[in-house]
């Protein structure tokens, strides 16, 4: 149910001048900021929530100002150092696009972007998300160069971090042929071209929603490709301590994870957990278990000298900013002082 205090964004009107202004962050969040370990990204899976006023912006604005202007004061917000882009999902962005996101944010900020559904998706959809037919672009390597790598790229420069391919859950009747698919994205895999000359601290992270892919193959097709595997937090997916073997296995390397929804509500609790936590102002559900496991896996991973990558949506906990603050507190208390970030 909305809110009486964050009226639907529909009916607010935009301020003048397309301002949208950070909220006053406290003392304590710079202090917890500044103690967090060089190499970490942090951050939301987007920035449009308008239920985010007093945490992220100073007062509530609509969703489409903050989609449109609000990226300036999200990176303002002490924490916030990368951000998940997964609009280009449904219609691939231009390399203009990807530039304009880039001018507005610091020099230190990396962005986690998500691959076109025309790429990663094995079927057409159709209005409702219902699968119509078969995609023939799927897991095409020209098209992911085409219509995201190369775009990105070129936008992006040195703010790139993460290109994830999020390939969407199979239909049923695919999931016995797993083997010629990871074929067919160690083909994609190896099409890529080398990412750190244009952007150093880029990796490319593949992320699966059926746990059939988690094979040795699969694997070895992102260790032969550079490529690593996106921790995906998921109810579709296993455990935490379940997926873990992927990135012992792909060790040394960069950690890149999307923390998704919390697994209390099930593989197609999406839907249910948004209307749960609407407006996202609040932590609901903590999932503490969650939380603990990624700050062990996060703290190792820097302490290695590695970068790392960490989207949470508002899905996870009730609200993706105060789940990033506790999860931040949580990496600070396994963290040796020597590693924080000057």
């Amino acid at each position: 149910m909305q809110s009486s205090l964050f009226p639907d964004s529909t009916d607010m009107p935009d301020t003048p001048g397309g301002a949208v202004r950070p909220a006053r962050h406290a003392a304590t969040l710079k202090e917890l900021a500044a103690k967090l370990p060089a190499g970490l990204h942090l951050g939301t899976s987007s920035w449009h929530y308008p239920g985010w006023a007093t945490l992220v912006w100073d007062k509530v604005y609509s969703e489409a100002q903050l989609s449109r202007d609000g990226l300036p004061a999200y990176a303002t917000h002490p924490l916030f150092n990368t951000v998940g882009v997964d609009r280009g999902f449904y219609t691939p962005l231009t390399r203009e696009q990807y530039a304009e996101h880039a001018a507005q944010v610091p020099d230190d900020f990396r962005f986690v972007i998500k691959a076109p559904a025309q790429v990663t998706d094995a079927q057409v959809r159709g209005a409702g998300g219902k699968g119509q037919e078969t995609n023939p672009l799927f897991l095409d390597p020209a098209t992911a160069l085409e219509t995201f790598v190369t775009p990105a790229l070129a936008g992006m420069g040195p703010k790139l971090g993460a290109l994830v391919f999020q390939i969407s859950p199979l239909p049923a009747t695919w999931r016995g042929e797993i083997a010629g698919l990871i074929q067919a994205l160690h083909r994609l895999l190896r099409a890529l071209p080398d990412l750190t000359a244009s952007a150093p601290d880029a990796v490319v992270a593949v992320e699966v929603r059926d746990p059939e892919w988690l094979t040795p193959d699969f694997t070895a097709a992102l260790k032969d490709t550079g490529a690593t595997y996106c921790l995906g937090l998921h109810p579709k997916m296993p455990p935490i301590d379940e997926q873990l073997p992927i990135l012992r296995a792909l060790w040394p390397g960069p950690l890149v994870c999307r923390w998704n929804v919390n697994p209390i509500h099930g593989a197609y609790g999406y839907e249910q957990a948004r209307d749960k936590y609407a407006p996202f102002d609040k932590m609901v559900d903590p999932d503490l278990a969650t939380r603990s496991a990624l700050a062990k896996v996060i703290a190792g991973t820097v302490r290695g000298g590695q970068n790392a990558f960490v989207t949470l949506s508002n899905k996870a906990e009730g609200s993706a900013p105060l789940s990033v603050t506790a999860l931040a507190e949580a990496i600070v208390a396994r963290t040796p002082e020597p590693l924080a970030r000057s």
